[in-house]
């Protein structure tokens, strides 16, 4: 089943090449003939703008665990041998703190269907039965429609391209890599018993963990549009979660940090 066929995303591929064409018209006189491709950058940023409130949702979601983490931690080494008392303490905890598990996993499920209209504009031949003439635009004499993959098998690439790419890459494998090294979620206490119905979520964080890895790689085998999509938005979910972070997680007082309080008694 192809799911850009399905009418809702088929019809906000639609909406999305419409304001994706008019941006680039707009542009043209300032860009000219990579009107289309700084359409892709601006278009990006502003779904990624309308989305927000789901960053802020996830943020808020990591602010939890991290801080019930000790707590979880104690209830389980106290309950260890009680998987019963262990469920009922961590349930009555989540629940006190107005969270679960999976908080902030339900809003990235619901931005999906956005996201995914908005790659299938990248990577479509077809919008509506008509060609998808986003994709016949250049970057630097390189064709949006065209992967590098493609260009190296139809040995049609150029300094300019291997530049242009690489430099796609590197800023997504920065971001990925810094957002893995300072965003990361602490791991959920573990016992050599877990409770049952409590779910282990570290195999899950583990992939959520290297998919921006991934994704560098998806980079050279999707349409040179996409590829600056996938760029963009790897790059403001970093930005965007290290200033929510920032707004939303209070810094630690500097005793925690093995500082010495210079008005302390």
């Amino acid at each position: 089943m192809n799911l850009y066929e399905f009418a809702p995303i088929r019809a906000l591929i639609s909406v999305a090449n419409s304001v994706v064409t008019t941006l680039t018209d707009l542009l043209e006189p300032i860009a000219a003939g990579s009107a289309a491709a700084l359409a892709i950058v601006v278009f990006t940023l502003g779904v990624r703008a309308v989305l927000i409130p789901v960053g802020v949702s996830q943020a808020r979601a990591e602010r939890t665990r991290r801080r019930i983490a000790p707590k979880l931690a104690e209830l389980q080494k106290r309950y260890k041998k009680q998987p019963e008392v262990l469920q009922r303490k961590m349930m009555e905890l989540y629940r006190a703190e107005n969270s679960s598990p999976f908080a902030g996993f339900g809003p990235v499920l619901l931005q999906m269907p956005v996201l995914l209209a908005v790659y299938g504009l990248f990577i479509t031949p077809t919008i509506g039965g008509a060609p998808n003439h986003l994709l016949e635009n250049e970057l630097l004499g390189n064709p949006l429609g065209t992967s590098l993959i493609t260009a190296i098998g139809a040995g049609t690439t150029t300094p300019l391209t291997w530049v242009l790419y690489a430099v796609i890459v590197v800023v997504i494998v920065a971001a990925a890599q810094t957002s893995r090294r300072l965003l990361m979620p602490p791991p959920m206490p573990t016992t050599t018993e877990r409770a049952p119905g409590v779910p282990d979520l570290s195999g899950l964080t583990r992939i959520l963990g290297f998919l921006p890895f991934l994704t560098a790689v998806f980079a050279t085998f999707v349409p040179l549009a996409a590829a600056l999509y996938l760029m963009v938005t790897t790059t403001w979910t970093l930005v965007e979660r290290l200033v929510l972070r920032r707004l939303l997680n209070p810094p630690a007082p500097a005793a925690a940090a093995g500082e010495v309080q210079p008005n302390a008694g």
